[in-house]
């Protein structure tokens, strides 16, 4: 006994002397640097983003709460601040618990762990445990007991590829570290022993048992008193999952801002511990995502039902069912508020489902209206809603749970303060999971109508006025006009109503009235003009066409275009990052937004923003738009509706003097969306529901007047204009003809413009 004793202290004097001197170079752990991920954030530092293989916050020691600190050494090593790093005690009473078969905290000390997850393999041999323990003598000689907890509270993995206490309390609870409670800390502090095995989402019964232990060894060891743990263990733990509505939603933000930030470091902004700070307003960003997912699915109520995703065999077993339910489930994951469900039953009164978290849900009434022809009996197998089918369900506040589908049609939406350029909202599609294709900066697509407000500024730098009088009329072109074929445009509704103003022209979105304009300012002189707001020129040919918007536009050009006029005529360019930081938060980049407009970047002339928006507001007041006042019952409201030929892409583009933004709803591959969606009907709902919110705290305000400007009638002319006394008309000579701007007799001007306003 005594010579094998004898032995084993030679083996491991003999592996000090020949192993120590071979030990890693452990001096970088007094400046310790873990690979951390890029972390982008808003404007008012919410996350939005994390990039890299590991999730990691790196926190110094003294901003872990004791809370967090007292969970973890009272499961993971209570003698932590007493022992020289490895705890012959702890040693001791382990090898005594386990011979009594009872719980123990373990015998490897939080060194020991450090040693073996920073420097060792995982392999189980006794060479490898020799070099753990010199290892951890090593670390405890160069290091202090607070430089080595602050690395291992950072380094450890946590599960759902947290790494460190920091990002698994926002991993797992959606809170910043500092903000959580005994009970949460419990339960965080029991995942580094089997992060799998322990986690409280997938194991939530085995993670409970472990989180109650916990808090008995934290008022064990003095930590809390037995109030507190009695409190601890009531708690109701909010975990965070996918589906969570605590979740910011600015996946293609996101995205954006790692491109950008990709291109300038390369594979480091995976590593290196990059913290993004962009223009992005959190609650915005919340009402952008809502408004216009609620938009898609409100137009996919009214579409025709496509059928189940896919058909499960339900076997009768219900431990067999339900393996098949959470297997069909997994490959069908909900998609936000549209969650998948397996039917249970199904007939054109009644559809029971099954969730995958074994929730049964009964949809009745209203609820079934939009599968109705998939509960038909005469409905084709492959669109019969039965047992076994994979559908859709969601919960609306006044019908209850209801059968949906995912939408096939895609939008966007984008905002922007008009006087900085800065990007305050955007969301690229319905869902990024299942379509990454940004459509506010990839999608070109035709603007239609929306894009008539920037011929008609072209056209008050011609000599039109609000009050010019246009003949709404027949017309028609041959091709060599068009550039294509012969044309004999419509009007929206098929009607000519004959003379009236620019104002009321643009009201009602006449087709006829945009046409005379871009005839009589001249297609190159438009196109030429539309380069002052942004625009490619190239992707707006100088034919007639452009009138009715049909270039090219993404949604992103097409607010900066709005921008314009509501900033009083300067072009700022949309930018989204602000500032770039190290992980000690040391600034590498910073852009600060401007906080108003330099003269150097004006595109048009003041007045003529001003009476654009003029212009602008009585479509939202009386025209196309007339909901956006009314239902947000303010009248510093600006905008236009777009709908394209054939309904295939819908539009709304509008401001309010601190805020601009626009809506596009359409398919990818572009097809009719029907012959009654609007821009009015489709994208201005949305561009209102977000409104609701972003402008709840904001007072009404209204443009300051500029210089050059008299308001003659109650409407505002250029001045020239007014003191010469002319009020123009067009395209009122002979039928199917554009004539050009002529002035009235000056007897008759001020009575035409009163008439006119009365009608």
């Amino acid at each position: 006994m005594a010579a094998g004793l004898l032995a084993l202290l030679l083996v491991v004097g003999v592996a000090m002397v020949v192993a120590y001197p071979n030990l890693p170079d452990i001096s970088d752990l007094a400046d310790y640097k873990p690979k951390l991920p890029l972390r982008i954030y808003t404007a008012d530092n919410q996350l939005m983003g994390e990039f890299g293989e590991e999730r990691r916050h790196l926190t110094p020691i003294k901003d872990i709460p004791d809370v967090m600190k007292n969970a973890v050494l009272s499961i993971e090593d209570n003698r932590f601040y007493q022992h020289g790093g490895v705890d012959y005690l702890g040693i001791l009473r382990a090898g005594i618990a386990n011979i009594g078969r009872v719980k123990s905290q373990g015998a490897s000390t939080i060194t020991m762990q450090v040693a073996r997850n920073v420097y060792l393999s995982s392999e189980k041999t006794y060479t490898r445990k020799i070099y753990e323990i010199l290892l951890t003598y090593k670390l405890e000689h160069m290091l202090s007991k607070d430089q080595i907890l602050e690395i291992y509270m950072n380094q450890i993995f946590l599960g759902n590829r947290a790494y460190g206490f920091a990002s698994a309390a926002e991993t797992y609870f959606g809170k910043s570290l500092r903000e959580i409670t005994i009970a949460e800390a419990a339960m965080l502090a029991g995942l580094p022993k089997a992060p799998s095995a322990y986690n409280p989402i997938s194991n939530p019964k085995r993670a409970r048992s472990r989180q109650l232990y916990i808090i008995e060894r934290m008022e064990e060891n003095g930590y809390i008193t037995a109030e507190q743990a009695k409190t601890a263990k009531a708690e109701p733990l909010a975990l965070r999952t996918s589906g969570d509505k605590r979740t910011l939603h600015a996946e293609y933000v996101a995205e954006t801002v790692r491109q950008m930030v990709f291109a300038q470091y390369g594979q480091d902004t995976y590593t290196r511990g990059l913290n993004v700070y962009t223009t992005i307003q959190s609650a915005e960003q919340m009402a952008a995502y809502k408004a216009l997912r609620q938009g898609i699915m409100d137009f996919e109520r009214r579409q025709i039902y496509r059928g189940p995703e896919k058909f499960v065999d339900l076997p009768e077993d219900p431990k067999q069912m339900e393996d098949v339910i959470d297997d069909a489930l997994e490959d069908h994951p909900d998609n936000g508020d549209v969650m998948s469900a397996v039917v249970l039953e199904a007939s054109p009164r009644k559809v029971v489902v099954v969730r995958q978290n074994g929730e049964q849900i009964t949809i009745t009434g209203e609820g079934l209206k939009p599968a109705q022809s998939g509960l038909s009996d005469k409905a084709p197998p492959a669109k019969q809603v039965r047992r076994g089918a994979i559908i859709r369900i969601s919960q609306l506040p006044k019908v209850g749970w209801e059968i949906t589908q995912l939408p096939e049609v895609e939008g966007a939406f984008v905002a922007v303060t008009p006087q900085t350029g800065a990007i305050r909202a955007l969301v690229g599609g319905f869902d990024f999971a299942k379509n990454k294709f940004n459509h506010v900066t990839q999608a070109w697509r035709q603007p239609g109508s929306s894009f008539k407000p920037f011929i008609y500024s072209a056209a008050l730098e011609k000599g039109f006025s609000p009050a010019t009088v246009i003949n709404d009329a027949p017309m028609f072109f041959d091709a060599g006009v068009t550039g294509g074929q012969p044309w004999e445009p419509k009007n929206y509704d098929g009607t000519f109503e004959g003379p009236m103003t620019l104002r009321r022209g643009l009201a009602k979105s006449k087709n006829m009235i945009s046409i005379r304009i871009l005839q009589s300012v001249g297609t190159r002189n438009a196109q030429d003009w539309i380069g002052r707001f942004g625009f490619d020129e190239e992707k707006h040919p100088p034919y007639l066409t452009m009138a009715l918007g049909a270039g090219s536009v993404t949604p992103m050009q097409l607010v900066s275009g709005y921008a314009v006029f509501a900033n009083g005529g300067y072009r700022m360019q949309p930018h989204l990052i602000t500032r770039i930081a190290d992980y000690k938060n040391r600034a590498l980049v910073e852009s600060p937004a401007p906080t108003q407009p330099d003269e150097a970047q004006r595109a048009i002339p003041a007045r003529n923003a001003f009476v654009m928006t003029s212009l602008l507001q009585e479509v939202t007041r009386s025209g196309t738009a007339a909901r956006a006042q009314a239902t947000l019952k303010r009248s510093d409201i600006y905008g236009k509706t777009g709908t394209t030929n054939d309904s295939m892409d819908a539009w709304f583009a509008g401001y309010q003097p601190n805020l601009a933004a626009v809506v596009w709803i359409g398919y990818d591959t572009p097809k009719k969306l029907g012959d009654r969606e609007t821009g009015g009907g489709l994208s201005l709902p949305v561009w209102i529901n977000f409104m609701e919110t972003a402008l709840s705290t904001i007072p009404i305000s209204a443009p300051v007047v500029p210089e050059g400007l008299i308001n003659v009638g109650g409407d505002w002319l250029f001045e020239e204009l007014a003191r010469n006394g002319s009020v123009t008309t067009l395209g009122v000579g002979s039928e199917g003809t554009a004539a050009k701007p002529a002035p009235l007799p000056p007897g008759e001007e001020k009575n035409r413009i009163l008439d006119l306003f009365r009608n």
